[in-house]
């Protein structure tokens, strides 16, 4: 069973080798040369601005041919994909993005309504017979459940949560940083409950919500006073609830800010009233990976592991 992930995928231009023994050392320095300005251009090119990313040219391995594929079958893919997670989970979603991969396609999806989250399932494809199989569309239990347990947690505590939106919403409007598009986050996301500037993970030990995803799924319309009812606030452990923040520069010059990545690693380390949980962050300069759809690179400025904020 073909087991989706996303893998960044490095595309190096390759210097050719020049022939002739004459002259060895210059040769050598052109070519290197050569090669380094090949290398910076294709890494050049899979770059792009956050602000102008929306999950195009998003890839995942040995895709090209199973994307085609995908394609030609749209329409049956995305009413499978909405049955499988209504009949599975008991939630209506969207079908934002369907992406070729190794014997397969990975389908992003959204969750409709007062839940929110972003989730993917995969349908497995023939490559060989160019054929569809519909009838076996799967997805990745645990990234499910965990991804509509994320939703459940914003939902049950939206005041909280409502404080950390406004402070992050508030660093974006000074106009020095910024997060990811809401068509990225739909097409190439898939992590949970989402917003541009953070997504929620949770550990499989998180045991405080699950009597709250349980009354979900038998019964999706209970309202929000109930589910908040059903959470064991004595299970909770802010180790297995993860809240992870990244920031990108708004300007596309700009590296990392030192003096804003400390001030907001401050400010998150003062705050009270935001959710209780484990809280990475990072700040980015202003370019994504469009085919992994990853910010992350060396010069990132980071606050995590071992050293993360904890709200108890």
């Amino acid at each position: 069973m073909y087991i989706k992930t996303k893998i960044l995928l490095c595309s190096v231009g390759i210097s050719m080798m020049l022939g002739g023994c004459s002259d060895m050392n210059s040769t050598n320095t052109n070519n290197d040369s050569k090669k380094t300005k090949e290398t910076q251009a294709a890494s050049g090119e899979m770059m792009v601005s956050v602000q102008d990313y929306t999950g195009e040219g998003y890839a995942l391995p040995y895709g090209k041919e199973t994307d085609q594929i995908a394609e030609a079958n749209r329409d049956q893919i995305e009413e499978a994909t909405i049955k499988f997670f209504k009949e599975n989970y008991k939630t209506d979603v969207y079908v934002h993005n369907i992406v070729g991969a190794r014997d397969g396609a990975t389908i992003f999806v959204e969750s409709k309504g007062e839940l929110q989250f972003y989730t993917y399932a995969v349908v497995p494809i023939d490559e060989l017979g160019k054929k569809v199989m519909i009838d076996k569309i799967w997805a990745d239990e645990f990234q499910v459940e965990n991804a509509i347990k994320g939703g459940l947690y914003h939902m049950i505590f939206s005041e909280e949560f409502k404080k950390l939106d406004n402070y992050l919403e508030s660093l974006a409007a000074k106009g020095q940083v910024t997060g990811k598009t809401k068509e990225a986050l739909q097409n190439a996301g898939g992590h949970g409950y989402m917003t541009p500037y953070y997504f929620i993970a949770l550990t499989s030990k998180e045991e405080a919500i699950k009597p709250v995803y349980d009354l979900y799924i038998s019964n999706p319309d209970e309202n929000t006073e109930n589910l908040r009812n059903a959470y064991e606030e004595g299970l909770f452990i802010p180790e297995n609830f993860k809240v992870n923040i990244q920031l990108f520069m708004a300007d596309k010059q700009a590296k990392p800010s030192k003096e804003i990545f400390k001030q907001v690693t401050k400010e998150l380390e003062e705050m009270n009233s935001i959710p209780k949980g484990t809280y990475s962050f990072s700040l980015n300069d202003n370019f994504i990976d469009k085919q992994s759809s990853e910010g992350a690179k060396d010069n990132s400025l980071k606050r995590g592991f071992p050293d993360y904020i904890i709200k108890e």
